[in-house]
């Protein structure tokens, strides 16, 4: 019977009909559901991002960056709002413009987008944001690109001693008849290749390119003489570190960042019969101590030599600095290689402290990938697709200055996205607007209402300082 009820309701016979849960009764009590609740939102929590966009003014500035040709007459949503409107649905779980069908009634979608929770008119369509997404020029995404990297810089005080940038690229499935999509064959299928920097210590985004494939060497080149550019324009002292797999140890880019001052690199390189040859005695010397401290093996036995040697390749202008890690284990032996211009630095700490830690890079791409879905390309047009990818980005960089600087000391200041969403983001509210006021009434039973308070209040401290 149950089971009835609920289908009467899906099939639209009746659209407030009650949803009976007759096994759940409590005290002999029926339980009974319907959607007639009143104005309720799901994500309170947008309301810390809000914030956090007015104080850092990252999609202001990136609503000034479209040029708007709409006839002002039949416009009913600008540039800012539908920028709100996308960015903060992406940060509250909500990748595709489809959503928006239902949410651009939310009370506190349409606050964050500056409209009145309750009187206020509905926010834009589908439609609308379909040919919003659709609407930027390369030369308007080339500066939203720069933006990403100014707030970047916005975000330190002052400029700091040193930085890591993490170059990265990951895979992002196409479907249809996606512009510019190729057939990779370590993904197994259509893809775009989107690349990604972050600065390497903090987590902080510094940008992110939309690409069909792996940059070759004079592309990369570009990309990386433009970042380090810009950035060395704002901070003329930061040592600069360019860090990431073997991929990227592309010999145009480490001639010009050599011709640099203080900009260096650390990259991995692919083995191939020459290295294996130059790091034969290290090799030698592991199987050694390996034999020498474990005669009968066991699984937990191993032994990791380190150690350089000078190399150069055909295409190289000149012989570089090698570390060689050699590995032992019951496994077998196995010898990985990392380029590098920093020469006073041991062989261990290179590869442990500063090129293993590239690994948190992974990390970061988590978050943007798959807790804020920037993977989701849509859309037709490669243009288009690179906007999606700064919509999803600028989320990101909300949800990063959140656990950067308002989470500091609490016990989400290492959590993911996935876990600020969930805790702090999807939180039902009663919302009530007034005569002279708008008043967001949280749950009582709250379970983080100490956090919650702590986070308003730094936030307010920030916007009256």
């Amino acid at each position: 019977r149950s089971s009835g009820r609920v289908n009467q309701a899906l099939s639209g016979h009746a659209e407030q009909a009650e949803l009976g849960f007759e096994t759940l009764g409590v005290d002999g009590k029926p339980v009974l559901v319907d959607f007639t609740g009143g104005d309720v939102t799901s994500d309170a929590g947008l309301l810390m991002l809000r914030e956090i966009d007015e104080e850092i003014g990252l999609t202001r500035r990136a609503a000034e960056l479209l040029f708007d040709a709409r006839d002002p007459r039949y416009t009913h949503h600008g540039m800012l709002e539908l920028f709100r409107q996308r960015v903060y649905a992406i940060a509250a779980g909500y990748e595709d413009a489809n959503d928006c069908a239902e949410l651009r009634h939310d009370p506190v979608h349409k606050m964050v987008a500056e409209r009145l929770p309750i009187t206020g008119a509905p926010l834009a369509s589908q439609p609308t944001l379909s040919r919003f997404e659709n609407k930027p020029s390369r030369p308007e995404l080339h500066r939203m690109a720069r933006l990403l990297v100014d707030q970047f810089v916005a975000s330190y005080d002052e400029a700091p001693d040193s930085i890591i940038l993490d170059f990265d690229d990951t895979d992002s499935q196409t479907y249809g008849a996606q512009q510019l999509a190729l057939f990779n064959t370590y993904y197994g299928g259509y893809c775009y290749m989107p690349l990604h920097v972050y600065e390497g210590t903090s987590g902080r985004l510094v940008t992110t390119i939309l690409k069909s494939s792996q940059l070759n060497g004079s592309a990369l080149r570009a990309v990386v003489r433009r970042v380090v550019g810009h950035l060395r324009h704002a901070w003329p002292k930061t040592e600069i570190l360019f860090r990431g797999d073997s991929h990227f140890s592309r010999p145009e880019v480490m001639d010009w960042i050599e011709a640099q001052p203080k900009v260096r690199h650390i990259t991995g390189l692919a083995t191939n019969p020459v290295l294996q040859r130059l790091a034969e005695g290290l090799r030698q010397k592991a199987k050694r101590l390996y034999d020498e401290r474990y005669p009968e093996g066991g699984a937990a036995s191993k032994v990791v030599c380190f150690g350089t040697v000078q190399y150069r390749a055909r295409s190289w202008s000149r012989a570089r600095r090698v570390v060689v890690k050699t590995e032992v284990t019951p496994k077998g032996l196995n010898t990985r290689f990392v380029v590098t211009d920093l020469e006073e630095t041991s062989p261990k700490m290179l590869y442990q402290r500063l090129y293993c830690a590239r690994g948190q890079a992974e990390n970061y791409i988590k978050d943007h990938k798959r807790y804020l879905r920037s993977d989701k390309a849509s859309c037709h047009r490669f243009e288009a697709n690179q906007f999606r990818l700064f919509l999803h980005s600028m989320a990101y960089v909300l949800f990063e200055t959140l656990r950067r600087d308002v989470l500091r000391g609490t016990r989400y200041e290492h959590a993911t996205f996935d876990t600020l969403r969930l805790k702090l983001i999807k939180i039902g509210a009663r919302v009530r607007e007034l005569k002279t006021r708008i008043k967001i009434e949280l749950p009582t039973s709250c379970p983080i209402q100490t956090t919650l308070r702590g986070s308003f209040a730094r936030l307010a401290h920030c916007r009256s300082g």
